[in-house]
């Protein structure tokens, strides 16, 4: 296989952004943006995420057992690119980003356009990222859209011609 050829193709794959939160028991935060997600099932309703295995958030999901996208709008590229490294919580911030504790435990992030709250239902550890399928369990959408739902997500591409992540 042409290695190159791998990784373009991978790379016409679209992704929108999201930023992966997750609490543990003792109160440790994990906060970072992920776009390695798609549906996985209409009823009950579930969501896949590739998640890095050596990261933060991934020990805090295997504990927790929940997590929740928080879904980045077109115009939050700031908080994309925050959320690419490791933010310390300071009370209920993280990386100077306010959230509340959803239905599910995990933060929720108050400026995020969409939030899915998930509960983990199954883990597929193989290659350096797992995947974990949660079942939505609480959702919200704290404004109006307008349009499709899906034209109003950040995507990866929005983030510059130079901004990759995968092949």
């Amino acid at each position: 296989m042409d290695a190159n050829d791998k990784k373009q193709a991978l790379r016409m794959i679209p992704y929108g952004l999201y930023v992966l939160t997750a609490e543990s028991a003792d109160g440790r935060v994990a906060a970072s943006t992920v776009n390695w997600v798609t549906q996985a099932s209409f009823e009950p309703p579930l969501v896949a995420v590739g998640v890095k295995a050596d990261s933060g958030a991934h020990s805090i999901i295997k504990e927790s057992k929940t997590f929740a996208l928080n879904v980045l709008g077109k115009g939050q590229d700031s908080m994309a690119f925050a959320f690419f490294k490791s933010l310390d919580r300071d009370g209920n911030s993280i990386g100077g980003e306010a959230f509340s504790s959803g239905e599910s435990g995990a933060p929720v992030l108050t400026n995020a356009h969409a939030v899915l709250e998930c509960k983990l239902v199954d883990t597929v550890e193989i290659g350096d990222h797992s995947l974990f399928v949660g079942e939505v369990i609480g959702a919200g959408i704290p404004s109006d859209l307008e349009g499709r739902p899906d034209d109003t997500t950040l995507t990866l591409r929005d983030l510059g011609e130079k901004t990759f992540y995968g092949g």
